[in-house]
């Protein structure tokens, strides 16, 4: 539980400055009726006696919806952090927001920010990854007898890319087939 604050004592009912910092934190009147113990009518007059503008029950619902969505939005903005390694500038451009923005939600949702190192790790050791299931699936395809420029145009990659990722995936290669004309066996035809 709460200490309460320093201008307020045990016991004491909230006086109008504190009620219309909570109202204007999203509290509706019937929430501080609840939380104060005060009458309706009352809290009603110290929140006019605060200068408070007073708000409808849609207007209500569309600031704690909103309040809602942020939340949401840096969930989601977290998990695309953490998860997928995306850059500040990805968030940003994923929530139409500006990089600053998108730092602040991912902050409010518990994240930790990187620096440019760790996303470059991280990154790096992605890609690592998936190369080496795309050369494990190439070592497959060879050994069930593909050609190495047939497994390059189904990848579209170049026919050295497939046999440095062969290489890599430690497959045992086929002899090189020579085409062109038969070497000559050093005799000449008379």
């Amino acid at each position: 539980m709460n200490p309460p604050p320093p201008n307020q004592r045990e016991g004491e009912p909230p006086g109008p400055q504190r009620l219309r910092e909570d109202y204007e934190g999203g509290a509706t009147v019937q929430e501080l009726v609840a939380a104060s113990g005060l009458p309706y009518g009352t809290v009603l007059n110290r929140l006019r006696e605060a200068g408070t503008v007073m708000r409808t029950s849609w207007q209500t619902r569309r600031m704690r919806e909103g309040q809602q969505a942020r939340r949401r939005l840096a969930i989601r903005l977290r998990t695309l952090y953490e998860r997928h390694g995306a850059t500040l500038g990805e968030l940003a451009a994923a929530a139409g927001k500006s990089k600053p923005a998108a730092r602040r939600l991912l902050v409010e949702a518990g994240g930790t920010v990187r620096n440019t190192r760790q996303t470059i790790q991280i990154r790096s050791a992605r890609s690592r990854a998936k190369r080496a299931k795309l050369a494990a699936w190439l070592r497959v395809r060879y050994e069930a007898g593909a050609t190495v420029p047939d497994l390059a145009q189904e990848c579209n990659y170049s026919t050295a890319t497939v046999y440095r990722l062969l290489r890599q995936a430690h497959t045992p290669m086929r002899p090189q087939h020579r085409h062109g004309p038969a070497p000559h066996t050093g005799k000449k035809r008379a």
